[in-house]
């Protein structure tokens, strides 16, 4: 897949639709690879495979990248906030991009799900998430896309917490890894595709 180079003025003429993928996580070192991460995985995993540079907003806590794929817009987005505050941003990134809630794609972990399956849906409630809870406090909504990636539950007895703050074993790495380029791609397709038949196809896939 290539990036499409579209000159600026022809630019509103020429797209499809405006896809705000927005990953959640948290920033620092201490943080990465960790399960309650894999939605910045996702932005991280596009962003490579597109050369897109994630820029720091001006005075803001998210990186934010841009390009064209498929005659759409896409933006990524990784809030710098910790998880809680997760959608302390979104009115600004709305506000930058001239995106609507339509065009948001949360990312983010989901402990029901087996590492290695990813879930996409058109809305629905926090189910106890941290990061969607603040995303639907500031959107004063919960009506947007989110695409589910699966972390398990621990098996060892650890609270929740210690639980999305650690790390895979060498068996889920592998999987989620996998889970990842399934999920971009996914999204990706999301550009050609609707919603419904690519619900249909995650579906397919898990079973």
């Amino acid at each position: 897949m290539k990036k499409q180079k579209v000159k600026k003025k022809n630019l509103k003429k020429t797209l499809n639709k405006t896809l705000i993928l927005v990953g959640l996580g948290n920033p620092g070192n201490e943080y990465r690879e960790t399960r309650h991460n894999v939605g910045f995985a996702v932005i991280n995993y596009i962003s490579d495979k597109f050369e897109v540079t994630l820029k720091k907003a001006f005075f803001k806590p998210a990186q934010i990248g841009k390009f064209i794929f498929n005659n759409s817009e896409i933006h990524l987005v990784k809030p710098l906030t910790f998880m809680n505050r997760s959608g302390d941003i979104l009115n600004y990134v709305l506000s930058k991009t001239g995106g609507s809630i339509n065009d948001i794609i949360l990312i983010c972990d989901n402990m029901d799900l087996s590492p290695g399956m990813i879930r996409l849906k058109k809305s629905g409630s926090s189910a106890g998430h941290n990061g969607i809870k603040s995303v639907i406090a500031n959107l004063d909504s919960s009506e947007f896309k989110r695409l589910y990636v699966g972390v398990g539950r621990s098996e060892t007895g650890e609270s929740v917490v210690e639980h999305v703050l650690g790390r895979f074993n060498s068996e889920e790495e592998s999987k989620v890894k996998e889970a990842v380029v399934t999920a971009s791609e996914a999204l990706l397709s999301l550009t050609e595709k609707d919603i419904s038949l690519v619900m249909n196809e995650i579906n397919k896939r898990n079973n």
